[in-house]
């Protein structure tokens, strides 16, 4: 029967250019004066920078993200009471000539939705551009793909705001 059937993860892919070098960019990356900017900017009320880490020549971030309960879809409101809590790791490893790679992980409390990613920051003196590839989990029975759909949309949405601060941010 077809509708027992496993469902396959929602995709999200992202690319984003900026105006530096890849060597610029890294640096930004591993900055904590960039990733509290960046947290105050993008994170959202309540957002809280939780620790930065530096890991032989790249960094570990952990981060709260909140997404206030008038702000949820409503698909998701069937499942959450309140505000969203979301706990976010972004990993970067060290540069490696022009080119770095880089995770992220991100659970929403309280539910069995997951988001994972890949990140590859690639360029040259001209400019530089990170490529996000992964894939939005939710293991609830009959809404899990209307949810995934609902949480990838979100995580595009964040990913083309951290783009825009961080294009500023290397800029300056």
């Amino acid at each position: 029967m077809l509708g027992n059937l496993p469902r396959m993860p929602r995709r999200i892919s992202h690319d984003a250019s900026y105006p530096c070098s890849p060597a610029e960019l890294h640096a930004a990356l591993t900055d904590p004066a960039y990733w509290r900017a960046r947290v105050d900017a993008v994170g959202g009320p309540g957002a809280t920078l939780d620790d930065v880490r530096p890991l032989d020549g790249g960094v570990e971030v952990a981060l709260t993200q909140k997404v206030a309960a008038e702000h949820l879809p409503s698909i998701v409101s069937k499942i959450v009471s309140g505000d969203l809590s979301i706990a976010r790791t972004e990993a970067w490893g060290p540069l490696e000539g022009s080119s770095a790679t880089g995770r992220t992980t991100a659970q929403v409390a309280s539910t069995p939705a997951f988001v994972g990613s890949t990140a590859e920051l690639s360029g040259d003196s001209d400019g530089c551009t990170v490529c996000t590839r992964g894939e939005v989990k939710v293991s609830v029975p009959l809404i899990g793909g209307r949810l995934e759909q609902a949480v990838s949309d979100a995580v595009l949405r964040l990913l083309q705001a951290e783009q825009k601060f961080t294009a500023s941010w290397v800029r300056h």
